[in-house]
C-alpha cells in the first residue's frame, strides 16, 4: 500500500502541477487503533507555482482524491495551511505529529513543529476535543450495542483534553503516548489495553456490548472535562510575519 499512496501523491503532483510538501497518514492508522479493515487516510500540504498567486480570485485550495483500496488522500494548499495553523487548527497540528509520513519536502513539517509550541491555542484546542467526545457520546454510545471505532473516537479526544489541561500542549497524535501520561492511571490504562486488543482485531462495522465501568467512566470523564473547560486560556504568541516568511521561502517558479 505505501507504493500506491507515493504512486497516487506523484499523479496529484503531475495532474495538478503542485509540489506536495507534506504527507501523512491521519484517523486511526495514525493513531495507533486500525482495524483489519480501516481505511488509508492520507492528508497533505501543497504548494502551486508562484504565479498561480498572482491574481483577485479566489482559486480553489483543496485537493480530494478517493481511489481504489479505501484509499482517501485530501489535501490542502501551502497558504490556506499556514493560515489555519495560525488559528491553531487541531486537525493540521494532528498530521504534523503522526507516525506514519509518505512524504517530508523542503523542511516545512519541521519548521511548523518548531513553531507549534508559540502558535498553540490552547482554549480551540480543548474545546475541539471536548465537541468531538461529547458528540460521539451522545451520537453512537448511547445503544446497547456500540461499535467499538466510536469507543476510541470518545476515548482519545476526552484523554486529549485531560493532556491540555496538564501540559498545556498539543496532543500527541500516537495514541500509545497519550495513553502512557502521567496522569493516565494504571486501571485506565488496563481498560484501555483491553479493548485496543479487542478493537485491533474486530470490523470497523463490529458491534458489541459496552461494560458498565466503561460506560461510568465515559460519564465522569466527559463531566470532568466540561467542568474545567472554563478555566482553560490560550497564551498564543505566534506572529503573522513568521508565516508570512516561511509562505515565501517556499513558493517556486516553473523549472526551480
Amino acid at each position: 500500500m505505501i507504493r500506491a499512496i507515493e504512486d497516487a501523491i506523484a499523479a496529484i503532483e503531475s495532474q495538478q502541477e503542485v509540489r506536495i510538501l507534506f504527507a501523512a497518514e491521519s484517523g486511526s492508522r495514525a493513531w495507533g487503533f486500525a482495524s483489519p479493515d480501516s481505511d488509508y487516510d492520507v492528508r497533505f500540504i501543497y504548494v502551486h507555482q508562484r504565479d498561480w498567486y498572482l491574481t483577485i480570485g479566489e482559486p480553489r485550495d483543496v485537493i480530494e482524491a478517493m481511489l481504489p483500496g479505501d484509499l482517501d488522500l485530501s489535501g490542502w494548499e501551502l497558504r490556506k495551511t499556514l493560515r489555519l495553523f495560525l488559528r491553531g487548527n487541531a486537525a493540521l497540528n494532528e498530521w504534523l505529529g503522526s507516525p506514519i509520513v509518505y512524504a517530508d519536502r523542503d523542511g516545512l513539517a519541521d519548521e511548523l513543529r518548531t513553531l507549534l509550541p508559540s502558535a498553540f491555542r490552547t482554549t480551540a484546542a480543548y474545546h475541539h476535543y471536548l465537541s468531538m467526545a461529547r458528540g460521539v457520546i451522545a451520537e453512537h454510545l448511547q445503544g446497547e450495542q456500540v461499535r467499538l471505532k466510536k469507543v476510541f473516537y470518545a476515548l482519545r479526544p476526552l484523554l486529549a483534553c485531560r493532556w491540555i489541561a496538564a501540559a498545556n500542549s498539543q496532543p500527541p497524535t500516537a495514541f500509545a503516548e497519550l495513553c502512557s501520561a502521567p496522569w493516565v492511571e494504571a486501571g485506565e490504562r488496563a481498560m484501555i489495553d483491553a479493548l485496543l486488543m479487542a478493537k485491533t482485531a474486530a470490523r470497523e462495522v463490529d458491534a458489541q456490548p459496552v461494560k458498565s465501568e466503561l460506560r461510568r467512566w465515559l460519564a465522569i470523564e466527559l463531566a470532568a472535562a466540561t467542568a474545567k473547560a472554563n478555566d482553560i486560556r490560550s497564551v498564543a504568541s505566534l506572529e503573522i510575519d513568521t508565516l508570512d516568511a516561511v509562505f515565501r521561502r517556499l513558493l517556486y517558479s516553473p523549472g526551480e
